[in-house]
């Protein structure tokens, strides 16, 4: 290859996904080489050519091919079948698999590709109806040297490329997204019924939770808590189980009242713990054990994943008894929670006047969805008549730039998803 600008980009399949990346590429200047078996496929859809005669056709035109058919069967005929791509690809050719296959499909395919020295990848898109919009998200799996050769392809007309891992990542990323999706829509429809039953409109059921959670933050937050290996740090788990079961055990009252059946709530109360990581039962660990270990935990679970990083790795006498006795112990007992601790924290912090101390203390509550902006304002003026009105306004100071902070941090999250 020449440079990134020569890369000659192909689509074969040109229904909604890959009519519209062919659309996106066209309007980038990437012009693609296209196939369907519609020989007017390309008719309506705004500076793409007529359909090639075959796809081994469109694998001499091109560099990159984008596949976007409907199944495992199709998949396997315009790759590899009479007339594939195959027939027709020369060195350097890399062909992006979009239609979405079971994962030992596109383990085939990827050894059918590399026979032939030809590139492979496989590529999860979403959302499809964005794919003319240059709106979709590329979910890529392969080696890292072909997603670096097929990027600037990728990048005209995906939004966002992500790279999940070795081959097969994307599909897998792509189905467990999937999972979410259609999971989703069953947890709505019980909630939709629920809401109807009670004499409210599913459209007003809609306004709270867009306004509530315009990006999806609740929704993914138990996502974004876990591990690498998957798993949430247990103190987080144990402080979410009472409330999610508090929450859940109100749902199946209101269905039972409202002779609703609500069979997904049923099995997500019945299932509480097992979701959360505690159904083995409190087993020890190192971070039980090591009374350090179980304090930095708690740190974090306090003032947000990762703060216990800025500890050093010698403690002197203070800090040591910071963190293993005051978090490791004070914090970590059972009868009050985190946001019970918060609160009486919070009140003496503004006895102190320490803007900054209470700054520390709002990022944490704003980091745990523990108290609103609203809530935060309100505890200044009611602070304000037992800490007095100069200590109120350092603790007016500390709680606006955490907010503001906050705020900044939400902003910058929702432009880099865009």
């Amino acid at each position: 290859m020449t440079n990134t600008q020569a890369l000659r980009a192909g689509v074969v399949g040109l229904g909604m996904i890959g009519g519209g990346v062919a659309v996106s590429l066209a309007r980038s200047g990437r012009v693609p080489a296209v196939y369907d078996i519609r020989p007017d496929a390309s008719d309506m859809l705004e500076g793409v050519s007529a359909p090639l005669a075959s796809p081994a056709a469109v694998a001499k035109d091109s560099d990159v091919v984008m596949v976007a058919v409907v199944d495992a069967a199709q998949a396997r005929t315009v790759i590899a079948g009479d007339g594939g791509l195959l027939s027709g690809a020369h060195p350097g050719l890399t062909i992006v698999l979009q239609s979405t296959v079971a994962l030992p499909v596109v383990h085939e395919l990827a050894e059918l590709c590399a026979k032939a020295e030809v590139g492979f990848l496989d590529c999860g898109v979403t959302p499809g109806d964005k794919a003319a919009e240059h709106g979709m998200v590329a979910i890529i799996g392969g080696e890292q040297s072909v997603v670096d050769h097929a990027r600037p392809v990728l990048d005209d007309w995906a939004k966002k490329v992500v790279h999940c891992g070795p081959l097969g990542a994307g599909m897998a990323t792509k189905i467990a997204r999937n999972v979410v999706t259609y999971g989703t829509w069953r947890t709505v429809t019980e909630a939709a019924a629920l809401a109807v039953a009670a004499d409210v409109e599913p459209a007003r059921l809609a306004e709270v939770i867009d306004t509530a959670d315009p990006e999806g933050r609740t929704l993914l937050q138990l996502l974004r808590m876990r591990g690498a290996d998957g798993t949430l740090p247990e103190p987080v788990a144990r402080r979410i189980e009472p409330l999610m079961t508090k929450d859940l055990d109100a749902a199946r009252d209101l269905a039972a009242a409202l002779g609703v059946d609500t069979p997904l709530v049923d099995v997500t109360r019945a299932e509480a713990e097992r979701t959360l990581g505690l159904d083995a039962g409190p087993t020890p660990s190192a971070v039980d054990e090591d009374p350090i270990q179980r304090g930095l935990a708690m740190m974090d679970t306090v003032y947000g994943p990762g703060f216990s990083a800025s500890m050093p790795e010698q403690l002197d006498p203070y800090t040591n008894e910071t963190v293993e006795h005051l978090f490791g112990e004070i914090w970590n007992r059972p009868d009050l929670s985190v946001r019970d601790r918060r609160l009486l924290v919070i009140g003496a912090t503004a006895a102190l006047g320490r803007d900054d101390l209470m700054q520390i203390q709002v990022q944490g509550a704003l980091t745990n969805e523990e108290l609103t902006a609203n809530q935060l304002k309100e505890a200044v003026l009611h602070l304000a008549f037992y800490v007095g009105w100069g200590n109120a306004t350092a603790a007016h100071r500390g709680i606006s730039a955490a907010l503001a902070a906050h705020s900044a941090a939400a902003q910058n999250t929702v432009k880099e998803s865009r």
